[in-house]
């Protein structure tokens, strides 16, 4: 059982689940707009969502808390280094791979790195702490960016307008998950000063902002059922907006680490498995 528990941990504490997440929402999304399997760019996704990831925690200074994953990263910084630099390479050879679309993967590679760039401790990377709406912003339109818009843009395929309304879609649903992680983690955001409309925020505020994502997320799943997506699509995308609203509350209470990295990380991707599944069943 012990062991079990560690590679359990291994596994979300390493950021492999949400690299495994990011590849099965890539793979959907490519399925929805009707494209054939591109190996290359997913393999580019989770590389690069490890290399982002690892990153992150390496330069995560200190221990807040009673934060099972802080602690974790803490004792694991070296673990956390070698696979940055393991997945750095990989990323890069991918890179080359795909250096034809060296634009698209240029700006991918700036809005990823906007995240984390505030945590290292020279100038101008600390001004980005000051920016208000940065932290929560900035990762809700990387994992909207990775894997919901660059499948498009590197096919070169014609944007439809239900295209355009899924990736809104998914905007909102990924937005207000950001929301909560940021609620979890306001009072090391502050300590470190990274602002974020989480740490300016009063708690109406914030939770007028979570029900007004949560509404323009279900309003833009009704307008793509006018563009021709068809009703089971439409349930399995509006899933976990729908456990999302029930978590609300549920988020404000202490809550251990494996809700946020297994739980709330896990909504992301939970359409797109159950997409998946259907479409090989």
């Amino acid at each position: 059982m012990r062991f079990l528990r560690s590679l359990y941990d291994w596994a979300l504490f390493t950021s492999f689940f949400i690299a495994v997440c990011a590849v099965i929402m890539t793979a959907q999304a490519s399925y929805f707009y009707g494209l054939p399997p591109q190996p290359s760019l997913l393999a580019f996704v989770f590389t690069g969502t490890l290399c982002s990831y690892n990153f992150h925690w390496m330069l995560t200074p200190a221990l807040y808390g009673e934060s099972v994953k802080a602690a974790w990263s803490y004792r694991h910084k070296k673990l956390h280094a070698a696979l940055f630099g393991i997945s750095a390479l990989a990323s890069a050879w991918l890179t080359w791979q795909l250096r034809y679309e060296w634009p698209w993967l240029l700006l991918t590679a700036f809005i990823t790195f906007l995240y984390s760039a505030p945590k290292i401790p020279f100038a101008p990377f600390t001004w980005l702490r000051q920016v208000a709406v940065g932290k929560t912003a900035f990762l809700a339109l990387a994992w909207t960016h990775i894997p919901f818009i660059l499948p498009l843009v590197l096919s070169g395929a014609a944007w439809r307008m239900q295209d355009y309304l899924f990736v809104f879609n998914r905007f909102y649903l990924i937005y207000p998950i950001c929301i909560l992680f940021d609620w979890r983690d306001r009072e090391s955001d502050r300590r470190e000063g990274i602002r974020s409309l989480v740490t300016q925020l009063p708690e109406a505020g914030i939770r007028r902002l979570f029900a007004g994502s949560l509404a323009v997320f279900f309003a833009s799943l009704l307008a793509m059922g006018f563009y021709g997506v068809g009703l089971a699509t439409l349930l399995w995308l509006a899933l976990p907006g729908v456990l999302l609203a029930f978590l609300y509350r549920r988020a404000h209470r202490p809550r251990s680490d494996y809700f946020y990295y297994f739980v709330l990380d896990g909504l992301m991707a939970l359409s797109s498995l159950g997409l998946l599944m259907a479409h090989f069943t």
